[in-house]
Formats: C-alpha cells, sequence, structure tokens
C-alpha cells in the first residue's frame, strides 16, 4: 500500500505561481510513476503530469512550459510546480501513484492505470 498527500493548494491571481506537494508513505515509492491529475466538476479527471523512475516526465499540452513536474526519492515526495497560472487551471489536484516493478520509460497518462491516489487539493485562479 502508499498513501498519498497532496498540500500546496490554495487561491492565486492570475500570473501567479504555486507549488504543489505529494508526500507518499507506505510500500517501494522509488520505481513507481508519479502523476498529477486535474478535476472541475462535472468532467472527468484530466492527466496534468507524470514522472518515471528515472526522472523522465510528460506534460497535456495546456501546461507544457509553465508546469514542472518532479520527484526527490529521499523524501518521497513529487512537486508540482505551476507558473502563469490562469482561471482555467482551477481544479482540484490529485496525486497518483502507479506500482512499477522495475524501471520503464513508458508514461501513463490515463487515470485507470494509477493504483493510488491522494485525497486532491484545490486550486483556484481568480481573473
Amino acid at each position: 500500500q502508499v498513501q498519498l498527500a497532496e498540500s500546496g493548494g490554495g487561491l492565486v491571481q492570475a500570473g501567479g505561481s504555486l507549488r504543489l506537494s505529494c508526500a507518499a508513505s507506505g510500500r517501494t515509492f522509488m520505481d513507481n510513476h508519479m502523476a498529477w491529475f486535474r478535476q472541475t466538476a462535472g468532467k472527468e479527471r484530466e492527466f496534468v503530469a507524470v514522472i518515471n523512475s528515472s526522472g523522465g516526465s510528460t506534460y497535456v499540452d495546456s501546461v507544457k512550459g509553465r508546469f514542472t513536474i518532479s520527484r526527490d526519492n529521499a523524501k518521497n515526495t513529487v512537486y508540482l510546480q505551476m507558473h502563469s497560472l490562469n482561471p482555467e487551471d482551477t481544479a482540484v489536484y490529485y496525486c497518483a501513484s502507479k506500482k512499477m516493478p522495475s524501471y520503464s520509460p513508458i508514461y501513463y497518462t490515463a487515470a485507470a492505470a494509477y493504483d493510488y491516489w491522494g485525497q486532491g487539493t484545490q486550486v483556484t485562479v481568480s481573473s
């Protein structure tokens, strides 16, 4: 089992920045793929970014150049640094973890592929 706990959400003005954190506890973290998703009311959960065990990452097009995902395996923590936020980024942001028995270069962007989820943190961007 892996437990995930997000933090760092809040209210920010358009153009501002936030950094989300996701602390993982439980079983092996280092080989897991870690991802961020977001969801607004009435919509499906949307992929935002994923990072593999070697630090490789990919992003949804709408956040490329503005968001950066990173991980600190020593702290069992994954981060999402968000810059140039706009009202369309308003959502509940979820951290997710996918069990990986070993290193894999494949990036998983479907929510159904992930095994563990945090409780979510609200990000609200005002115009």
